[in-house]
C-alpha cells in the first residue's frame, strides 16, 4: 500500500511529538523514608475527584510503620470543616523507595511515585506513571520561587502538562520539621 504524500508527511511530523509525549515517566533514584517522613504542604496539584471538597490547607502526613510500610495522613480545609484520609503506603521493591503504592481502601492501591526531590528534602514532586496525578509538596506552607521552579521542572522534564496543575491555598502558619 502506497500512503499518500501528505499524511506521510503528517506522520513524520506528528511522530517525534508523540513519542515524546509518550516518553517514559521515571521516579527518582532513591528516598530516605525517615527524611521523607513527617508533615508536607500541598503547594500545587492536578484536580483530583477525591480532592473535590478541599478549598485550602491541604497536607500529607506520612510515618514509618514496624513493618515497612508508612502511615498516611491527608488532611485539608473544606467549606465545612476539615476532610481526613488514612491510608498505608508499601513501598515497591528496587526502586530505592522512591515508588509506593499507597491504599486508603483495601484492595484498591495507586501508584505514588516521588518524581522529583529537593536534595534538603524541602520540596518533592509526586505523581504516577500515566501522569494523571500530580502534586508538589513542601516543608513549608509556601514555596519560594526558586525552588518551585525547581520543582515545575522536574515534572515538565517528564512531559506532564503543567496548564492542569492548581496552586492551593495555604492559610496554615507552621511549618514541618524535615
Amino acid at each position: 500500500m502506497k500512503f499518500p504524500s501528505a499524511l506521510l508527511a503528517a506522520f513524520v511530523f506528528v511522530l517525534p511529538s508523540v513519542t515524546l509525549a509518550q516518553a517514559t515517566v521515571s521516579s527518582v533514584p532513591s528516598v530516605d523514608l525517615a527524611r521523607y517522613s513527617g508533615k508536607w504542604f500541598e503547594i500545587a496539584s492536578f484536580p483530583m475527584f477525591f480532592q473535590r471538597n478541599c478549598v485550602a490547607d491541604t497536607t500529607a502526613e506520612y510515618a514509618a510503620v514496624a513493618d515497612g510500610s508508612l502511615s498516611v495522613h491527608n488532611r485539608c480545609r473544606t467549606d465545612g470543616g476539615f476532610d481526613d484520609a488514612t491510608g498505608k503506603a508499601t513501598v515497591v521493591e528496587g526502586f530505592g523507595n522512591s515508588r509506593l503504592k499507597v491504599s486508603f481502601f483495601w484492595p484498591f492501591k495507586s501508584d505514588y511515585w516521588v518524581l522529583g526531590l529537593d536534595p534538603e528534602y524541602r520540596w518533592a514532586v509526586v505523581g504516577n506513571p500515566n501522569r494523571k496525578y500530580l502534586w508538589v509538596l513542601s516543608r513549608t506552607p509556601q514555596l519560594p520561587a526558586k525552588l518551585m521552579e525547581a520543582a515545575l521542572a522536574s515534572a515538565s522534564a517528564q512531559g506532564f502538562d503543567l496548564t492542569q496543575l492548581r496552586t492551593t491555598t495555604q492559610k496554615a502558619t507552621t511549618t514541618a520539621t524535615p
